[in-house]
């Protein structure tokens, strides 16, 4: 197993494996699958984030892939990274997820995110939960009834984990705020 940046020649089976959750899975909340040019623009956003975008390359092709943006679009979210963790349904628990998000975690320590946020689809969902805990995310909340999908109500569940430094101090490229 292989776990390496995700190119241009990646994202059609990005797109196929992540439209497999978008059709079959509560794990995201999207009623309809993107098309490539879609997922394109998303990676190109994360990449110009000097965020991560990962791919697990298997013997088979593309097993899955995670990646980290912003947990919200401003400014001061940019040292705050959501991740998700996509997988293809043959690659499902052979451990694929847990080297996925190890690395994903010290990448985006290394581009000096503080915080990472786990923001999962269906209470239960045990897989990613237990993925998640199993890396030190630590469960902060639920928000319950928030997405409508394949006719029912679903929780979104939160987890989060420091990264590097936390938050003991200030970044260190973060100018100060004080006037």
């Amino acid at each position: 197993m292989l776990i390496r940046p995700c190119t241009d020649a990646d994202l059609q089976a990005v797109a196929a494996i992540y439209a497999h959750h978008v059709h079959h899975g509560t794990g995201t909340f999207e009623l309809d699958a993107p098309d490539v040019a879609e997922i394109a623009r998303r990676h190109a956003e994360v990449r110009s984030r000097g965020l991560p975008w990962l791919i697990a390359q298997a013997d088979a092709g593309i097993a899955g892939f995670a990646y980290a943006n912003w947990f919200r679009p401003r400014p001061a979210y940019r040292y705050f990274v959501e991740d998700s963790v996509y997988l293809d349904p043959a690659a499902q628990r052979r451990g694929i997820g847990r080297l996925l998000l190890a690395e994903l975690i010290a990448r985006c320590e290394d581009a000096g995110a503080r915080q990472m946020v786990a923001v999962i689809g269906d209470a239960d969902n045990a897989g990613s939960i237990g993925l998640h805990a199993a890396l030190g995310f630590a469960h902060t909340g639920v928000l319950r009834a928030s997405g409508w999908k394949f006719g029912r109500w679903l929780d979104v569940v939160l987890m989060q984990r420091a990264l590097a430094e936390g938050a003991c101090c200030a970044p260190h490229d973060a100018p100060s705020d004080a006037a």
